[in-house]
């Protein structure tokens, strides 16, 4: 799908994307593969080249976030710090950005690694290690919950425990997280909604940032009940949203989990479409959190099940298209440069 890109001026700070080699990992899988799969199958292979390429096939994307993903991960170190390996990865995918050599371009300006707050307040050496790995880069950690009783919603990539923000582990861990005032990215999906909710509570000085809209699904068990689901959804939202420590990240909806489309990977879907699936969820939460808590997010390649990224970009405008100038400014790549401290990319 080709389509003339809407107000290409409009500078975009993309709070989340991936980097990954997944080619020596694909062929473990069972066939036929879960849509989650089928979709990253063909992007196992998504560096600094592929970035650049979908970053600038039309918007004017001028600095990215990186999200971990558990990729190139540390196998010389113990098990608490491999993950300090993607942060060395990718902080060097930064500096090949910062050279100079692609313009004013500033992929990974800002670094979500991960860290395992079940370890209470052994974490402090992991995350004081990912600070040095980033090289002032280094932002926040998360550390995704996503869980379903149904193993078809997620399938083979994802094994978090049940209740993971509630427990005292994980408890512990985020309360010697917090003393360092760096963000947490919270992934899970919208049955589980309640749980961040708590922990919000729970930490009201800690910046949350809720990932894609609370995924809301439409995959496996849940096939077909997005519109019943949507007023428990909508007031969970509204809840979190009460919390002012929380931001929420408008996309994710792309991805097989949600079905928004159903059809996947990458059919063609055009961005009016595609703005009328995601409008109910989108323009809920930015009533919720509004413009200077809520910002939009590729989650590339991951949405790659749905939309081309120049296609994805064009969706998000559309759904934009009411808003003033401030609050595109805000939607678009303000609220993502202050939350990831990277504002001084936009000067």
């Amino acid at each position: 799908m080709t389509e003339e890109i809407l107000e290409p001026d409009l500078p975009i700070v993309d709070p989340h994307h991936h980097l990954w080699d997944l080619r020596p990992l694909m062929g473990a899988f069972p066939e036929p593969r879960h849509d989650f799969l089928e979709a990253i199958a063909g992007a196992a292979y998504y560096t600094f080249d592929e970035l650049h390429a979908d970053t600038h096939s039309g918007h004017n994307v001028v600095a990215t976030v990186f999200m971990e993903c558990g990729a190139f991960y540390d196998s010389s170190r113990g098990e608490a710090l491999k993950p300090v390996g993607e942060v060395e990865f990718v902080n060097g995918v930064a500096a090949q950005g910062a050279s100079g050599l692609y313009g004013d371009y500033r992929p990974c300006a800002a670094i979500v690694g991960h860290a395992d707050l079940t370890l209470g307040d052994a974490v402090k050496p992991v995350v004081e290690a990912l600070i040095a790995a980033g090289n002032g880069r280094f932002c926040g950690i998360r550390h995704a919950a996503a869980w379903d009783a149904d193993p078809e919603v997620l399938g083979p990539p994802f094994h978090a425990p049940q209740g993971l923000y509630g427990s005292d582990a994980f408890r512990a861990g985020f309360a010697a997280y917090a003393d360092y005032g760096l963000t947490f990215d919270a992934w899970l999906l919208e049955p589980q909604l309640g749980d961040v909710l708590e922990l919000a509570k729970a930490f009201p000085d800690q910046q949350i940032v809720l990932d894609h809209c609370g995924t809301p699904l439409n995959i496996a068990s849940y096939r077909g009940k997005l519109h019943e689901r949507f007023d428990a959804w909508r007031h969970s939202i509204h809840a979190i949203a009460e919390c002012p420590n929380v931001s929420v990240k408008l996309g994710g909806l792309a991805m097989a989990f949600c079905g928004l489309p159903e059809d996947g990977p990458a059919k063609g879907h055009g961005s009016e479409h595609l703005a009328a699936l995601w409008r109910p969820y989108v323009d809920t939460c930015i009533d919720a959190f509004g413009p200077d808590r809520a910002m939009f997010e590729s989650n590339y390649p991951v949405d790659r099940w749905g939309a081309s990224y120049a296609v994805l970009w064009n969706a998000f405008k559309r759904l934009a298209q009411g808003a003033s100038p401030d609050e595109k400014r805000a939607l678009f790549s303000g609220t993502a440069a202050r939350i990831y401290g990277i504002e001084h990319l936009l000067d």
